[in-house]
């Protein structure tokens, strides 16, 4: 099935959103049809998500794509190689991710949940996000437990950082298995936060694995980003795909 653009209703408006449906050969049964959440990175829905939802989808899964920063209206998407270094797109999406909190997300993401089991996906649910999305997918899972049973970050941001939302906070309440992939050198996540976050997820006795990618820049897995490395980013996609299949079946 191609991908359908849909719209969620959320508490605060309308949240454009992206879903792929798996081959019909490739679904699992009605009852525990698995899906995914993918947050995506700070530049807005385009092409290159939608290709990997469609990986995603073609390993079985019902994915869904929503758009975080819908708050703000119609923008872009910005141009995921220059948006930070131009001044007017730096200023404006800057504007936009801090003006969407990580508890507007977790409160959207009950809408995100339920229009996915309304697409069919019935059984487990996976998480990933990418930069922004990534402390979105793991604060996800925090917060809806009883659903989510898989957790990955790539590239995330901010991890385990000295805010009251950061995700190494709410680990407590998480029943996933977690997966973070971490770019080699990446400011916003040192590794004195890689560090804290692996203390919390030991001492809430997470099933988790934080890997460090040597030699990628932040953004390595989106093959729009100007960090984009082919070899990394197929290791990202093995590591994810074997995760999501041990995890959601």
């Amino acid at each position: 099935m191609a991908t359908r653009k849909i719209a969620i209703e959320t508490q605060d408006g309308s949240a454009p959103a992206l879903i792929v449906h798996p081959d019909i050969s490739r679904r699992a049964p009605a009852a525990n049809r698995p899906g995914v959440v993918l947050y995506m990175d700070a530049f807005g829905l385009r092409p290159a998500l939608e290709g990997m939802a469609q990986r995603l989808a073609d390993a079985g899964y019902i994915v869904l794509v929503p758009d975080l920063l819908y708050r703000f209206g119609a923008y872009g998407p910005f141009d995921a190689k220059t948006a930070f270094s131009d001044e007017a797109s730096r200023t404006a999406l800057m504007g936009m991710i801090k003006g969407t909190s990580q508890e507007m997300t977790q409160r959207d993401t009950g809408a995100f949940l339920q229009a996915l089991e309304q697409e069919g996906a019935t059984g487990r649910i996976g998480t990933v996000g990418y930069c922004m999305g990534g402390a979105r997918a793991l604060n996800g899972a925090a917060a809806y437990p009883d659903r989510i049973a898989a957790a990955a970050s790539f590239h995330g941001g901010n991890l385990a950082a000295d805010t009251p939302d950061s995700p190494h906070r709410h680990v407590a309440t998480m029943r996933a298995r977690v997966y973070v992939g971490s770019a080699g050198i990446d400011k916003s996540f040192p590794p004195d936060q890689s560090a804290r976050l692996e203390l919390a997820l030991r001492e809430a006795e997470i099933d988790h694995v934080i890997e460090n990618y040597v030699g990628m820049g932040h953004g390595w897995a989106v093959p729009d980003h100007g960090e984009y490395n082919p070899e990394g980013a197929e290791r990202h996609w093995k590591r994810l795909l074997t995760f999501f299949e041990e995890t959601l079946g």
